[in-house]
């Protein structure tokens, strides 16, 4: 099958190929700004963990600059510029802003499709100081300052192909334009010796530098009644359901705290109906234990808040998995971001 869409993915590279010489030789428009605009983004059609990068720079910068964060707003049924407030919900903003906005909720969240249409808005007329773009780096009509690309520790991205064959949306030459590549979702543990090698695959430029970063799951946390009166330190068995890029780190996680785990998915932002709330339950019940719980990941979870089908887990335990990002060389990589930071920024 993949020789057969091989065809397919060439048309494709020549396409994107044509479109990164238009901006290279500036027939087609780039916009930079004066004040720092961090891009995180990735060549992966979703799942290299970009949301809890994106966390990660918000706790980094929140408490010293007026941040800001400007996503698409994948699955919102609204169009254009949005900026997140109490009354927001899931179909207002898409799942990442809304999550971003109820977690952090003294910095900016906006949603919209024309990025520089977005950062313009805040910059101007929200007074922010750092502008973070949520998946970005193909949008080559706004130039960020500072461009960090993320790629999976198991399947790094010189290893994989162009959709359809592969999962690749953008060529690979496209990562010579990052600033950072981060390695997610490595070992917590990680000799210097394979970080060497990984380094040299990369085939990174002098200018370029590479980090490794590990992903660290929190305790559970309550998404009703019934889970917030469960002995959760008794649970022998638990079901999860989510629909993100890469389920596969929030499985295993549940698989290394619990005996019996089983699994649904669902596919990248899933907007949930009832049906599906039928099936989770009807699986929960097949699954082996007496005392069990339902887990799911916290992009799941703000989907489901004003769900009007959430009542259906009434008497059963629904908690949410908290997950952050962990960095190999943590004060080498915050640095890195704050000089950046601090050289561009203008304290108003």
């Amino acid at each position: 099958m993949r020789i057969l869409l091989l065809p397919i993915s060439f048309l494709y590279h020549i396409v994107l190929a044509i479109r990164h010489k238009l901006y290279d030789w500036h027939i087609l428009k780039t916009t930079r700004f004066e004040k720092p605009v961090i891009c995180v983004g990735n060549l992966k059609l979703g799942g290299t963990g970009k949301t809890p990068l994106t966390e990660y720079l918000i706790r980094l910068l929140k408490n010293d600059y007026r941040v800001a964060t400007l996503s698409r707003g994948y699955g919102r049924r609204t169009k254009g510029f949005k900026l997140a407030e109490s009354s927001s919900k899931y179909e207002d903003l898409g799942d990442e802003p809304l999550l971003y906005f109820k977690k952090y909720p003294g910095i900016q969240v906006a949603v919209d499709e024309d990025r520089v249409d977005g950062v313009t808005h805040l910059l101007g007329e929200q007074d922010v100081e750092v502008v973070l773009l949520d998946d970005a780096f193909q949008h080559r009509s706004i130039s960020a300052g500072l461009n960090i690309l993320l790629t999976e520790y198991q399947r790094l991205y010189m290893d994989d192909y162009l959709f359809p064959t592969g999962t690749l949306r953008d060529v690979r030459s496209a990562a010579k334009r990052a600033d950072i590549i981060v390695v997610s979702k490595a070992p917590k543990e990680l000799s210097e010796e394979e970080k060497r090698q990984i380094t040299n695959r990369l085939n990174t430029s002098d200018s370029q530098k590479v980090y490794f970063s590990y992903l660290e799951h929190a305790a559970l946390q309550p998404l009703n009644e019934a889970a917030k009166v469960f002995p959760l330190e008794e649970a022998d068995g638990a079901f999860a359901f989510c629909g993100i890029g890469n389920p596969k780190p929030f499985v295993e996680e549940l698989k290394r705290r619990y005996h019996a785990v089983d699994f649904l998915p669902f596919g990248d932002h899933h907007a949930y109906k009832e049906n599906d709330m039928k099936a989770v339950l009807n699986w929960f019940e097949k699954l082996e234990g007496e005392k069990k719980i339902i887990v799911t990941t916290e992009k799941d979870a703000v989907r489901l808040t004003n769900s009007p089908y959430l009542c259906q887990f009434e008497d059963v335990p629904l908690y949410e998995l908290p997950v952050a990002v962990r960095f190999h060389e943590e004060e080498k990589f915050n640095e890195e971001i704050l000089s950046y930071v601090r050289k561009n920024a203008h304290h108003g």
